[in-house]
């Protein structure tokens, strides 16, 4: 017998609430529309517990966090509504059964209540992620108990067997519930939008939307990763968890509605578990070991070397000492490079130099690998066991020269600032840095120089290696 009896996929735009879009809400109807049919058939359901995966909560970068006092509160002041309030309790019988399933198979996860918060100066209370999506059920039920989630970023097969054990909770318990996902799709549709646009915005939202359809749960973890870092959304990791609870059949979608007038993609879907058995899970880590040989076996010799370098380290104890039998590319030329290091698309690690202080860029890697995964001080030293979920890139940078202010284009260059023997580095074309003010304020705050005064200027141009 089924216990999870509703999965859906909501967005959480405030301005969908009459109060707070005072008209507005009005080019979104189709999704206002969608998400008072979900509230109704939730309803109809009459879940003891709904389940929810937000975004916008008190966020971890390594464990998902699962609110735990009795009662969470939350409103929508911040955003001008003082009447719609919500004071729900928390099915705290499935967190503690949750917390100890997720400590048995390895999954990071942390209980989070008002003490616990209070210790990283955030507040305990639902997020608009959360009460915007529930305002839609709120409106036809509400006589249920909640698993408040916030996800994090431990990687999406972790995210995957998260979602496996809030099923297996859930039959444990005997619990009838629901489970929503929470999430935005693209913020970079229009440049009007929150973002500055981004063609990658459209083409993330359709391969997602097309994947849920469709069942095709690899190909949703499976989508360029450029295309994920640049659409700019807020929903594939809620999106994991809720595949993961579909875990043991196919699946397919049904999407309700899609719209993105205000440069957001809005998505409201419902999906349902078939009759077929299948394991996703052993087809995702089947490609997960697929797309590591292929790192091991990268034809790109920046990337290669890197990563083999550390190979070497983690093995032998040191780094690579024969360089005769590289490509000449690495050995007949001398620049700066800086190794950077992303697990789960976070980095992880980022050290290197403005100038060759070796021989070759060969030497240089070997030497900035090394350092990025053990010596950046930002970070505790990479350990053996994380290398599998690292992705590696090489940037090697081209002379730098003085330039002023009006020259920068945070997307081709890269800058160095510097001022009373101080100097601060900054590689072109990162995520989140989308304007030259950006550009050179994180520039002055390494070097710890005032953005408001005077610093030269100098741009660089990197020809960029990236793990495919």
């Amino acid at each position: 017998m089924e216990n999870i009896l509703g999965y859906y996929l909501l967005p959480h735009p405030p301005i969908i609430i009459p109060d707070i879009g005072k008209g507005e809400e009005k080019k979104i109807e189709k999704t206002s529309l969608a998400c008072n049919c979900i509230g109704r058939e939730i309803a109809d359901i009459k879940p003891d517990t709904i389940i929810i995966i937000t975004p916008h909560a008190a966020m971890f970068s390594d464990a998902i966090a699962v609110s735990d006092d009795d009662i969470i509160y939350g409103d929508l002041s911040q955003f001008g509504c003082t009447n719609i309030r919500m004071n729900i309790p928390i099915d705290r019988q499935f967190n503690i059964r949750l917390g100890t399933a997720c400590h048995l198979e390895g999954i990071p996860s942390v209980l989070v209540n008002s003490d616990f918060l209070e210790n990283y100066n955030v507040s305990y209370e639902l997020d608009h992620g959360t009460l915007v999506p529930l305002y839609f059920v709120n409106k036809y039920y509400n006589d249920y108990n909640l698993v408040h989630i916030t996800y994090s970023m431990i990687g999406n097969i972790n995210l995957y067997k998260f979602g496996m054990a809030v099923k297996k909770i859930a039959e444990e318990l005997n619990r009838k519930a629901v489970i929503i996902a929470s999430g935005d799709l693209s913020h970079k549709l229009k440049d009007e939008g929150p973002y500055s646009y981004s063609p990658y915005g459209e083409k993330f939202d359709h391969e997602l939307l097309k994947n849920l359809e469709n069942g095709d749960v690899v190909g949703a973890f499976n989508m360029n990763k450029t295309m994920v870092e640049e659409a700019g959304q807020c929903a594939l990791n809620s999106v994991y968890i809720l595949l993961g609870a579909m875990e043991g059949k196919e699946i397919n979608g049904e999407l309700l509605s899609y719209e993105g007038p205000f440069g957001v993609g809005y998505s409201v879907m419902k999906l349902r578990r078939g009759s077929e058995n299948k394991s996703n899970l052993d087809l995702l880590i089947k490609d997960k070991e697929e797309k590591f040989k292929k790192k091991l076996n990268s034809k790109n010799p920046y990337v290669k070397l890197a990563r083999e370098n550390l190979n070497h380290y983690f093995s032998r104890g040191k780094e690579i000492a024969e360089i005769s039998n590289l490509p000449s590319e690495l050995l007949a030329q001398r620049h700066g490079v800086f190794v950077s290091l992303k697990k789960f698309g976070n980095l992880r690690g980022c050290i290197g130099t403005i100038a060759p202080t070796t021989n070759s860029v060969g030497q240089e890697i070997i030497r900035n690998s090394i350092e990025a995964a053990i010596h950046d001080p930002r970070f505790p030293a990479v350990l053996e066991d994380e290398l599998q979920d690292i992705d590696i890139s090489v940037d090697v940078l081209m002379d730098s020269v003085p330039c002023e202010k009006e020259e920068l284009d945070p997307k081709r260059y890269g800058v160095i600032v510097s001022s009373s023997g101080r100097r601060g580095l900054l590689l072109p074309d990162l995520e989140g840095v989308d304007t030259v003010e950006e550009q050179l304020n994180i520039a002055c705050d390494k070097a710890n120089i005032d953005s408001e005064g005077y610093y030269n200027i100098e741009k660089f141009e990197v020809v960029r290696y990236k793990e495919i």
